[in-house]
């Protein structure tokens, strides 16, 4: 079972957001509030998996209390979807700078809105395909620009280099494998080996860190 807290400071949101939880099997609501400090002390009670987060709300915004729970975890970390009426860059570079797995808008369909929660507590992250290109390519053309940290990068194998740039690119693990004409098995198992070495917990911020540190250029 997917345990997911909602975080919006709009009650008929919540509301809403919880009804179309709770009709999938496999997602339990365990826990929702209305401002990002009180996101914060929800986290640490009731240990979510997936946390959906609005941005723009009194009494602490969605980003900052994104920073301050994935700075606070201890063990795993609960994947954090920001969820926006907004699709304004700052506000996804923001969710990407803060560590957010996912960026989706509030009139994503219902079944998208699942779908998310459910690839985001299965480690992969994801952009609301509406600002996915603009985004990637932009926050690339940002990080290049700012150089990264070369020790961050050699704590990788060259194996493991090559297929952060084909995520980078946005390949699955079928497409890496073929390219690199290995099993898809073994780079999921290079995948979780990078994850735990350079401290991200899905796919989306592996690849937030290859361009970060210089591994991926635009």
């Amino acid at each position: 079972m997917i345990r997911v807290a909602l975080v919006d400071d709009q009650f008929v949101v919540r509301a809403g957001f919880r009804v179309v939880m709770e009709m999938a099997d496999d997602i339990e609501v365990v826990g929702e509030c209305g401002d990002g400090r009180s996101a914060v002390e929800l986290v640490e009670r009731v240990r979510p998996d997936v946390v959906c987060m609005d941005v723009r709300m009194p009494g602490g915004d969605g980003l900052t209390a994104t920073r301050e729970i994935l700075g606070r975890a201890r063990g795993t970390r609960p994947a954090i979807l920001v969820v926006t009426t907004f699709d304004l860059d700052e506000y996804v570079f923001g969710a990407l700078e803060a560590g957010a797995s996912g960026f989706v808008l509030k009139d994503t369909a219902p079944d998208d809105l699942v779908d998310a929660v459910r690839r985001l507590a299965d480690g992969y992250g994801l952009v609301d395909q509406a600002v996915t290109r603009r985004v990637i390519t932009e926050f690339a053309r940002r990080k290049s620009t700012r150089g990264g940290d070369t020790r961050s990068r050699g704590l990788l194998t060259e194996r493991e280099l090559d297929i952060v740039r084909l995520l980078a690119q946005g390949m699955s693990n079928v497409e890496i494998a073929e390219n690199l004409v290995i099993e898809a098995s073994t780079v999921k198992s290079h995948l979780g080996r990078v994850m735990t070495k350079i401290g991200v917990r899905d796919r989306l911020q592996t690849v937030v860190w290859a361009y970060r540190n210089g591994v991926v250029t635009p």
